[in-house]
């Protein structure tokens, strides 16, 4: 589980991450002043909001009413809330902390490279004037294939490790098929390679297939990207335009050959091994030992095919669709990867569909902040350990070590109390409890990247060169055990995961500062706050989709039937409920695609509540409840360009901010802290509210 939007790769991934997640530049108070500021606005907040609204009738509105009445999406993004800011105060003492790197003349290696990487990304005046040179022989090798053999071989060597469907629930790759590897489902003692399904410029097959205007408008403004690449790399309008109807039309066959979002999100419907025959047999169109071989993958017996739809029908069109369309194919998709670190008109065009057309976001993010994102991606922990040297007290690891013990507890307490679970099924639980690795802060280990060459004033070469390196370490894993300890997120990402497979948690330093953790803050704004987040990852071990792994991370049915079928019975009243949620008038929330986040959200809320009250003890009171259910309602104050919330809907298993803070309406403690009555829009009945943990 990821708590922001889902991400995606490359050009596509970064302009779309940028657009969700960053701000604009803000001054950065001390500790003492962020305190008192958090404090002044919370009380104001309240006094806004209640003055028009009852916390019944909108518990998101009334808890940020003066927050969302005087907060602006910045120009550069498609929404803005708590976890924006945050990354955004974040970001600005990293991008200062690599700028000052280069004045340090006794730098280690690794630093220097972090250094090298986002300087040579900022000199915009090297990349204009090496034009498209750098691309020109990538172009040439697609132009210089002479036969499928080739084709085959091309698309070996453009699979990257660029997806990830379990923890960082990441489906989404431009290139023909991604590759994750990770422990086998079933296998705890080795890694198995996972084949997932990809190949489109837009984010998801809804957006080739959907037949409403909108979408079909978005159809026209991608082809017309399409053709408006190919000319900035060289080719003639005419060539252009032929080149773009025919890769946009290959795109859609692709498209039907795809999973729907929901179904990539069950992983019973992933689990199916094929040997290296098995691909030939039931995937024929293709040489698979040769596209293998080129995909560093040629020693792998056995695969763990995600989407076998996608691998059988797209491995179908490479023998199907004519060789110059899938030329066509490739070129297109190199040039627009790569637009990042090429002339400013490639990264404008690409920002005018992915931002403007696809997040509805008006102005693109300032040089730097792309540079920090790019370094970020191509040498995540060599940038985490600075940070966490430079910004991560030992203090504030030691206090979260202690929130995470009394919220497992918690949750624990809760199982034992589970009338309807039988003994087996309980005793699996609380082993899977006692068994959870929860990393705070940093990795234990750091990654090495003694292997990677950064070279200066060659930002095309160090990107190519940091995506192959980083796809060379994963397929490295496949040559030694899994380690459960591995982290899936750098520590200066806002943001917090489960790792279902390593029965793992992993909180990253830079989400443990305001709002979500206050040294300073009442304990009951904290845990109302992060211990809410942290119970929320605990929960994903226990939810419709954690609940299918057990202690060691083996994909297996450890619950009695009955047990199994009154989760599912109380599952379905959750996605009924959220079904019910409608931000447009023609796009509601699909309550299955989100189930996961939302019975992690409640369970994992109702954790955190009975782990500060047994912190809190005879201190807890009416108003420290209140405290709490504020201070989770605050952590979800966000605001949404209305392309990037249907763009949400549509891809991402997380619900819209304001229908997760209103996971309140099924604990009983919310009703009597702030006397919400029948009547009252979100009040439920007893019997109606839903209790699965």
């Amino acid at each position: 589980m990821k708590t922001s939007r889902t991400k995606m790769n490359s050009a596509v991934k970064t302009a779309i991450a940028l657009a969700l997640c960053g701000a604009a530049i803000v001054s950065m108070p001390g500790q003492a002043q962020q305190a008192n500021a958090a404090k002044a606005e919370t009380q104001g907040n309240q006094t806004a909001a209640s003055a028009t609204l009852r916390p019944g009738d909108d518990f998101f509105a009334y808890a940020n009413g003066d927050w969302l009445a005087k907060t602006e999406i910045p120009a550069d993004r498609s929404s803005w809330g708590a976890m924006g800011a945050l990354a955004e105060e974040t970001n600005q003492r990293i991008v200062k902390m690599i700028e000052d790197l280069a004045n340090d003349k006794k730098l280690s290696g690794e630093a220097r490279k972090v250094s090298d990487y986002y300087r040579t990304y900022m000199n915009e005046a090297a990349i204009e004037g090496k034009g498209v040179a750098s691309l020109k022989p990538m172009l040439a090798k697609i132009a210089a294939i002479k036969d499928k053999a080739g084709l085959t071989r091309a698309l070996g060597e453009s699979v990257r490790a660029d997806v990830d469907p379990l923890n960082n629930t990441d489906f989404f790759t431009e290139n023909v098929f991604g590759l994750w590897v990770a422990q086998g489902l079933h296998d705890t003692t080795r890694n198995m390679p996972y084949l997932l399904q990809g190949g489109l410029g837009m984010p998801d097959r809804a957006y080739y297939l959907d037949n409403s205007e909108r979408m079909a408008g978005l159809r026209t403004r991608y082809q017309q990207h399409i053709a408006t690449m190919f000319k900035l790399a060289g080719y003639s309008d005419a060539d252009a335009q032929a080149k773009a109807a025919k890769v946009f039309a290959l795109e859609v066959d692709i498209a039907n050959t795809h999973a729907s979002r929901a179904d990539s999100a069950d992983v019973l419907k992933a689990d199916n091994t094929w040997t290296v025959k098995d691909f030939a047999s039931k995937a024929p169109g293709m040489d698979w030992n040769a596209f293998f071989k080129a995909a560093r993958l040629g020693d792998q017996q056995k695969f763990i095919v995600w989407h076998p739809s996608a691998v059988i029908g797209e491995a179908a069109l490479v023998d199907k669709t004519d060789l110059q369309t899938w030329k066509d194919y490739l070129a297109f998709h190199r040039i627009n990867q790569m637009a990042n670190v090429l002339p400013k008109a490639f990264a404008d065009q690409r920002f005018d569909f992915y931002g403007k057309s696809l997040s509805g976001t008006p102005q693109q993010s300032v040089r730097w902040k792309r540079a920090l994102g790019a370094t970020n991606e191509a040498m995540d922990e060599a940038v985490g350990k600075i940070y966490v040297a430079r910004y991560f007290p030992a203090e504030n690891k030691a206090r979260l070590q202690q929130m995470v013990a009394n919220i497992v507890d918690a949750f624990g307490k809760r199982v034992d109390k589970l009338d309807w679970m039988a003994p087996a099924t309980r005793a699996q639980a609380k082993e899977k409890l006692k068994t959870l690795y929860v990393g705070v802060g940093y990795p234990d280990k750091w990654k090495s990247y003694e292997g990677l060459k950064v070279v200066l004033d060659d930002a095309f070469g160090n990107a190519v060169r940091a995506d192959e390196f980083h796809t060379a370490q994963e397929i490295a894993k496949l040559h030694r055990k899994p380690d459960r300890t591995e982290w899936s997120m750098p520590p200066q990402l806002v943001n917090a995961v489960n790792l279902p497979l390593q029965n793992a948690l992993n909180f990253p330093a830079a989400i443990l500062q305001p709002p979500f953790f206050d040294p300073k803050a009442s304990d009951a704004t904290n845990y109302g706050a992060i211990g809410a987040i942290i119970g929320h990852e605990i929960s994903h071990s226990f939810d419709d989709q954690g609940a299918q792994f057990d202690a060691q991370g083996r994909l297996r049915d450890w619950w009695t039937k009955q047990d199994a079928e009154h989760f599912k019975n109380a599952s379905s009243k959750l996605v009924e409920q959220y079904n019910g949620y409608k931000p447009f008038s023609d796009l509601a929330v699909n309550g299955q695609l989100t189930l996961s986040e939302n019975l992690a959200d409640l369970a994992g809320l109702a954790a955190a509540f009975d782990a500060y009250k047994a912190a809190a003890g005879a201190k807890a009171g009416e108003e420290g409840d209140r405290q709490f259910f504020l201070g989770y309602a605050h952590s979800w104050r966000n605001k949404a360009r209305e392309a990037a919330e249907r763009r949400g809907i549509l891809t991402d298993g997380h619900a819209p901010a304001q229908y997760r803070a209103a996971t309140v309406r099924n604990l009983d403690a919310w009703y009597k802290a702030f006397d919400v009555q029948p009547g009252q829009k979100l009040y439920l009945a007893p019997e109606e509210r839903v209790r699965v943990w």
